[in-house]
């Protein structure tokens, strides 16, 4: 038989180049046999963590500090408000004591509400173990406190207190100095009137219109009385006297007086009353008990010695009705530096 096609083209072992093409073939087909052997694999993992790993990298220790801290931080709820052209979205003004505050802010209406009441019913006071006070039977459980630029720095403190009330309705940096003697009407445990007294030497006489002088002789030559009488019960009712015409008018500061000037002993420079204790005779009582006090040689002081310190509409009225004319005397207060301190 014939033999086979390759037994032709085997090259013989003893020639070198049948040496060549053996390794040469072995070569290849050892590449050719590992060519599809070596395999790259790759192990795919998700976009988006396993969410029981996070929790576990998240979550504190149960004995760690950070976890107490996050169990006792309370949320912060923050209150927002819509403005809508409001006249008082920032700032509401009160009417009756006349502070600016922002409605909605807890700590600032906390601040309002206490300053209401204390401009309104009077400032807190207990009284002092060395305190030089005037009490009258007509007015019961009350007294009134003098107090001087030389005495402790607990009393010129309270006094201080009481003059930044006042500075709402007169006026800042001109009502008290070193010279003046304070009053202070104490009632239920507040002071709910002050009165700033001044030495002066010389006041001018007020020009009043005559019509405005008529009008007070008719008012008190008129008065009708106040006690009523049911059986055996009296009644003390209040007497509420209106302003007249001229105190209708709207107050440009603007006062008349004479030219020639009359001789003074006491200037009235500021008398205050708590809106709440307003019309009970406790001004009146302030202006008595400021002329039986104020000289030092324990004489009374007349009330043409008296004058009031460029009176306002409400000033002249009360001035009106306690000297019982509308031309008492006034004078104009001076700004000194020295402070009552």
């Amino acid at each position: 038989m014939q033999a086979k096609i390759n037994s032709f083209f085997k090259p013989s072992s003893s020639s070198p180049s049948s040496s060549i093409a053996a390794d040469t073939d072995d070569g290849l087909a050892v590449w050719e046999k590992n060519r599809n052997v070596i395999v790259s694999t790759y192990e795919r993992r998700s976009a988006i963590p396993d969410r029981s790993e996070v929790l576990e990298e998240k979550a504190p220790k149960k004995g760690s500090s950070s976890a107490s801290k996050n169990l006792n931080k309370k949320r912060n709820y923050t209150q927002f408000y819509l403005e809508l052209g409001q006249s008082d979205f920032l700032l509401r003004r009160c009417s009756e004591c006349g502070v600016k505050y922002a409605p909605g802010d807890e700590s600032d209406e906390k601040n309002h509400q206490n300053f209401h009441k204390y401009y309104m019913n009077g400032i807190p006071f207990k009284g002092w173990q060395n305190e030089r006070s005037f009490t009258t039977p007509s007015f019961n459980k009350s007294r009134i406190v003098m107090v001087l630029a030389n005495d402790p720095p607990a009393h010129r403190n309270k006094v201080q207190e009481v003059v930044k009330m006042m500075e709402l309705e007169f006026g800042e940096d001109w009502i008290l100095h070193q010279q003046c003697k304070v009053y202070l009407y104490v009632s239920c445990q507040r002071i709910s009137g002050c009165l700033v007294a001044e030495p002066i030497k010389e006041a001018f006489k007020l020009i009043a219109p005559p019509d405005d002088e008529r009008q007070l002789k008719k008012e008190n030559s008129s008065s009708p009385s106040t006690s009523i009488q049911f059986g055996n019960i009296v009644l003390q009712r209040q007497v509420l006297k209106r302003c007249r015409a001229s105190d209708d008018r709207a107050d440009n500061g603007a006062i008349a007086c004479e030219e020639e000037a009359k001789p003074a002993a006491c200037g009235i420079r500021a008398i205050w009353v708590s809106p709440s204790n307003r019309r009970k005779g406790i001004a009146t009582r302030l202006l008595d008990t400021t002329r039986e006090s104020f000289c030092n040689n324990g004489c009374m002081l007349e009330k043409s010695q008296l004058a009031f310190s460029e009176p306002s509409s409400k000033g002249r009225s009360f001035g009106s009705n306690y000297f019982g004319t509308c031309s008492f005397l006034v004078y104009k207060a001076q700004l000194i530096d020295t402070h009552f301190s």
